[in-house]
């Protein structure tokens, strides 16, 4: 399904083949639009909608998924506009830079030899996804501590399980979709362990009851804990990993209303694995590369400032899904398809207008429910590694506050170096800001991959 795009500029790039920019792409295309689809996997679905191997011959993928029809009626759409020349297509894309001018030009990192690719068209539509908000504990560096969504991706992905017997914690609605799929391919799940009280959510009573379908998607998800014979424990947390070689048990403990461990309250559960994860985090290295503005979440993450269709603050670029505050693949799917209707010049139905205000007040009393409490940093020991990459541990950058003066995370990355390593903040940027006493901040990169030298060397002297 792959296709070139042509050296005249199209009408619109989408970057990121997700629910939000394959909404969009296919709606661009079907109003006559000439798309160009760039995606770093190598099929379209993006994180939520994996696809096993083919090597791996899965004769049902769909039941690793929540709202697969969905996805499937636009991977066909998008095969139908691939084939009429409607769109281009271009997967293992990595797109590291966007750059104005009379049309903007994208440069991409493709496929695995990283040859260079450029693509020119004259809007861009942002739906870069999210990736996993990781707050560090003792021992989250053994063998067999998982992200809950890299447990998610290894099973959707992969068919296989972290471990036989595996701990799901952390905070926030995914944990209970991860744990029913562990345990519904195998695994034994002893515990989740949710460090928020669902009872965040009573404040949000007309956007629970206007979104009856996420109601029902939850009491699902809790039959299925219940038909598996999984504990969940509220207001609890892993607080420490034990083993040698790998994981082989955890400590968990009962949280205050600010995330402290409560004194008196730890127990230890054997296990193999632990999959761990709260939330997810924007990702926005090119939008914030472009100057987009952003705006605080309820979650304490950043998102983009975007209007009511869609648009950034940047004339010609416009942005879907969780780039705008992490809300699910429903709400990326109605914003994908009312970006690309902004970007045609087409009003949008009320109707879809009307799905999207539903789903972000649903979005938003999540993460007002699930976003961590100050009180988390009291379970990091001095020697406990916050960046991974630096091996830089939390008395480190207590020292850098403390001692030495720091009061934002750039000056705790610049005296510790946490941040400098291969994921560049996004495993320790929320631990590092948190240490440091400061809300996180959406950094602005000029490259928001690692590229080669040589594509750099091969740029016009003029670019910025």
């Amino acid at each position: 399904m792959t296709t070139s795009p042509s050296d005249f500029p199209s009408d619109l790039a989408v970057v990121g083949a997700g629910p939000a920019g394959l909404a969009a792409a296919v709606t661009a295309a079907g109003l006559g639009l000439r798309v160009v689809l760039l995606d770093a996997g190598e099929r379209p679905g993006g994180q939520y909608f994996r696809h096993p191997a083919p090597g791996l011959g899965a004769a049902r993928p769909e039941a690793l998924h929540h709202g697969w029809p969905d996805f499937a009626s636009r991977e066909a759409a998008l095969r139908a506009h691939v084939s009429a020349g409607r769109i281009a297509y271009l997967p293992r894309h990595h797109v590291w830079t966007v750059i104005p001018g009379a049309a903007w030009t994208l440069h991409a990192v493709a496929g695995p030899d990283e040859a260079p690719a450029t693509v020119r068209a004259r809007g861009v539509l942002l739906a870069t996804g999210a990736y996993e908000r990781q707050l560090p504990f003792p021992g989250w560096t053994l063998p067999g501590v998982v992200g809950a969504g890299g447990a998610q991706a290894m099973l959707k992905g992969g068919l296989v399980l972290p471990g036989s017997r595996v701990v799901v914690a952390g905070s926030g609605p995914l944990l209970l979709a991860v744990a029913g799929s562990l345990a519904a391919a195998g695994a034994r799940v002893p515990a989740v362990v949710e460090a928020s009280a669902y009872t965040g959510y009573a404040a949000h009573v007309p956007a629970l009851l206007r979104n009856p379908g996420k109601l029902a998607e939850g009491a699902t998800y809790g039959g299925a804990l219940v038909r598996h014979g999984v504990r969940l424990l509220t207001r609890h947390a892993v607080t420490e990993a034990h083993g040698t070689d790998r994981v082989e048990a955890v400590t968990v403990a009962r949280l205050d209303r600010d995330w402290r461990p409560l004194p008196g309250t730890a127990r230890r559960i054997p296990c193999d694995a632990v999959a761990v994860g709260h939330g997810l985090v924007p990702q926005l290295e090119l939008a914030t590369g472009l100057g987009c503005a952003t705006l605080p979440s309820p979650d304490a993450t950043v998102a983009l400032e975007l209007d009511a269709e869609q648009r950034t603050s940047v004339s010609g670029i416009w942005a879907a899904g969780e780039t705008g505050g992490i809300g699910g693949a429903q709400l990326a799917l109605a914003e994908g398809e009312i970006a690309a209707r902004s970007v045609a010049g087409r009003p949008v139905p009320a109707r879809l207008a009307r799905t999207r205000t539903r789903l972000r007040a649903f979005a938003a009393a999540m993460a007002g429910a699930h976003r961590p409490g100050p009180g988390w940093t009291g379970w990091l020991r001095e020697d406990t590694d916050v960046c991974r990459c630096e091996e830089v541990p939390a008395g480190r950058i207590r020292e850098a506050v403390e001692d030495l003066g720091a009061r934002d995370a750039r000056t705790v990355k610049l005296l510790t170096r946490a941040g400098m390593g291969w994921c560049q903040g996004r495993m320790c940027g929320p631990a590092v800001a948190a240490l440091a006493g400061t809300d996180p901040a959406p950094d602005r990169r000029p490259l928001s991959c690692p590229v080669p030298l040589r594509h750099l060397a091969a740029l016009p002297p003029e670019l910025p």
